[in-house]
C-alpha cells in the first residue's frame, strides 16, 4: 500500500489512491517527454528505409526519450507496398511512435519537418549516360528543394542518401534559398564507416578502436579515404595508422580502392546494393549531428565547402572533416595535408566541379 504524508496510507489522504497512483506510474512519464518530432523519410517503400525505419522509430537515432511522427514519401505505384510497411510499424508497438503517414504527396510528406532524409533517387539503368542520370535528379531534388522550401521549417535538418548524393543535395540546397545551407548534408558516413572497418580488420581490432578517418570529396570512386590523421587504439596505446598498420603501400594502394569501389562489389555479391550499412551510416550521422560527436573525435560528412580553410573550390557539397555539437556541424581545421593528399583531394574536387556544372545547366533549363 502506498503511504503519503506522515506515513498515513494514500487512502487516508485521498479517496483517489488509485487514479493517483495511475498518473505518477503511466501518466506523467508520458507528460513529460519532448514534443514529438516530425521526420520524413523518402524512397520509403525501398530496401534502405526498410532497413532504418526501425532504428528511427524505437529511439536509436534522435534518443530513447523523443517521440517521432514518421512521414514516409514514395512513389505512387510504391503505396500498397508501402502500406505494408506501415503495417509492420503499427505491430512492433513502439512506445516513440506517434504517428505514421505515408504519403505520395510533397505537400504532406514536408510540411512541418524537424529531419528530413532523403533516400529516393532515380538509380543509374543500364544503357544509361551520367549526364542523363544528373539530369533525372536534378527534377527531383529541385522538387524536393521547393517543397521543403514551401512546407518544412527552417530549422530542418536535411540528409541526402539518394546518389549522386553530394550533387542532388547541392541542388536541393539550392531550391531551398530560405534555409541555411549549413542545415543541408549528403551521406559519406557510410564510406567513412568502411575506412574504419578496413583498418579495423587489418589490425585485428574491433572497429570502435580506430578513430578519426576522413573521407574527403565525393560519394563516387574518386572519394579519398584518408588516414593521415586516423589513431588506432592496440592494447591500449594509440599508434599512428600508419605505425599500427605497417604497410604503407596497403594504405596508398589497395585500401583506397577497396573504399572507393566497396558499393560495386556489394552490387557485384549481393545484386542489390548496400542497404543494411548505408541505414546504419545514415542513423550515425544524424545521431551525431543530434547527439555530437565524441570529445576528440571527429567524423566524415558532406557539407557546403564556402569558406574552408583547406582550398577546396567554394559552392561544392564536399565531405569534410567535421565535428558536431548543439545540432550544428563545424569543420575540422588545421589538419597538414601532404602533397599525396592534396593530389587525391584535388580530383575529387574536379570531379564535383563538372556534376556541379552539369546540374546547374539542368536546373536553369
Amino acid at each position: 500500500m502506498l503511504t503519503g504524508y506522515g506515513g498515513k496510507k494514500l487512502c487516508e489522504i485521498c479517496n483517489n489512491c488509485s487514479d493517483l497512483y495511475l498518473f505518477y506510474l503511466f501518466i506523467l512519464p508520458y507528460a513529460l517527454q519532448s514534443e514529438p518530432i516530425r521526420v520524413l523519410v523518402t524512397g520509403a517503400a525501398g530496401q534502405i528505409a526498410y532497413s532504418l525505419l526501425l532504428s528511427i522509430a524505437k529511439g536509436d537515432v534522435f534518443g530513447k526519450e523523443q517521440p517521432v511522427v514518421l512521414l514516409l514519401l514514395d512513389i505512387t505505384p510504391m503505396l500498397p507496398v508501402l502500406e505494408g510497411v506501415v503495417m509492420e510499424l503499427q505491430d512492433c508497438a513502439l512506445s516513440l511512435l506517434r504517428e505514421i503517414i505515408p504519403t505520395d504527396k510533397e505537400e504532406v510528406a514536408f510540411k512541418d519537418l524537424d529531419v528530413a532524409i532523403l533516400v529516393g533517387s532515380m538509380p543509374r539503368k543500364e544503357g544509361m549516360e551520367r549526364k542523363d542520370l544528373l539530369k533525372a535528379n536534378v527534377a527531383i531534388f529541385k522538387s524536393q528543394g521547393t517543397a521543403l522550401e514551401k512546407f518544412a521549417k527552417k530549422t530542418v535538418k536535411v540528409l541526402v542518401v539518394g546518389n549522386p548524393a553530394n550533387t542532388n543535395c547541392l541542388i536541393t540546397a539550392k531550391s531551398a534559398p530560405s534555409i541555411p545551407k549549413e542545415n543541408f548534408s549528403c551521406l559519406t558516413r557510410l564510406d567513412h564507416n568502411r575506412a574504419r572497418s578496413q583498418v579495423a580488420m587489418r589490425c585485428g581490432v574491433p572497429a570502435t578502436n580506430v578513430k578519426n578517418v576522413i573521407i574527403w570529396g565525393n560519394h563516387s570512386s574518386t572519394q579519398y579515404p584518408d588516414v593521415h590523421h586516423c589513431t588506432v587504439n592496440m592494447s591500449g596505446s594509440e599508434l599512428a595508422c600508419f605505425d599500427a598498420v605497417k604497410d604503407d603501400a596497403w594504405l596508398k594502394g589497395d585500401f583506397i580502392s577497396t573504399v572507393q569501389q566497396r558499393g560495386a562489389a556489394v552490387i557485384k555479391a549481393r545484386k542489390l546494393s548496400s542497404a543494411m550499412s548505408a541505414a546504419k551510416a545514415i542513423c550515425d550521422h544524424m545521431r551525431d549531428i543530434w547527439a555530437g560527436t565524441p570529445e576528440g573525435e571527429f567524423t566524415s560528412m558532406g557539407i557546403y565547402s564556402t569558406g574552408n580553410s583547406y582550398g577546396v573550390p567554394e559552392d561544392l557539397i564536399y565531405s569534410f572533416p567535421v565535428q558536431n555539437k548543439d545540432k550544428s556541424w563545424k569543420i575540422v581545421d588545421g589538419l597538414a595535408i601532404n602533397a599525396f593528399s592534396r593530389s587525391k583531394m584535388d580530383a575529387t574536387a574536379i570531379e564535383l566541379i563538372e556534376e556541379r556544372d552539369m546540374a546547374v545547366a539542368f536546373l536553369a533549363v
